[in-house]
């Protein structure tokens, strides 16, 4: 990467960072069904501001044999076999989303995607198990690596709960809509961002390290 590169190949170590939020039917990646993933895309703006970008996101068909926590189904208000969900199988689903994901990547120069959330291992662990069941080659994302909003939070604002850390940041938070893989990745997203832009103003962008120094692997 040279001086010429968007600034998003060199602000996170190459990774580009992607705000996932999944909608569960309980809390086992490998036994509880997938039932939403929304993708959060970023850019960064003319005055260099990190920024949302757009939103990929679909609902997805329980796997077959899946395990359907009657709790969780009652938290998140899903009906997984409701006919308007217009859900696709994980597979359709996942390939969907990691389409234009992949293109960011190329775009921005980045190595690969880093997943972003809120308690991030959770909706990795989800993204993972899914690609491993449906076979898919070509996981965007760093395999363990996350960026997490929650730690984030608790620096910047003393507040772990996705909820409070929005309200405390100046975004506009509305319960009713909570809870859906779109709205939760978004305002992550928002979090997200709000928080880089606070650093990057009062601190200072973080230098780059070459890619060709020894210390840089992982």
């Amino acid at each position: 990467m040279n001086d010429q590169s968007p600034p998003l190949a060199t602000r996170f170590r190459g990774y580009l960072p992607v705000i996932i939020d999944v909608e569960t039917a309980g809390f086992n990646a490998q036994t509880d069904a997938l039932l939403e993933v929304a993708a959060v895309l970023l850019k960064v703006s003319s005055n260099g501001k990190l920024e949302p970008d757009r939103t990929v996101a679909h609902h997805i068909l329980p796997f077959e044999g899946a395990n359907l926590e009657a709790a969780a189904l009652a938290f998140n208000g899903i009906d997984p076999y409701h006919p308007f969900r217009m859900a696709l199988t994980e597979k359709d689903a996942l390939q969907s989303i990691f389409k234009p994901i992949r293109s960011a990547i190329k775009e921005n120069c980045c190595t690969r995607a880093i997943l972003v959330g809120h308690n991030a291992a959770f909706d990795l662990n989800f993204i993972n198990a899914a690609v491993a069941r449906t076979k898919i080659k070509r996981n965007p994302f760093h395999p363990f690596s996350t960026l997490d909003t929650v730690s984030l939070s608790a620096l910047a604002y003393g507040q772990t709960v996705l909820a409070r850390a929005a309200m405390v940041s100046g975004i506009e938070w509305n319960g009713e809509e909570a809870h859906s893989a779109i709205y939760d990745a978004e305002r992550t997203a928002e979090l997200f961002c709000g928080i880089v832009n606070q650093w990057d103003t009062n601190i200072g962008t973080p230098a780059a390290i070459p890619a060709d120094n020894p210390d840089a692997t992982e």
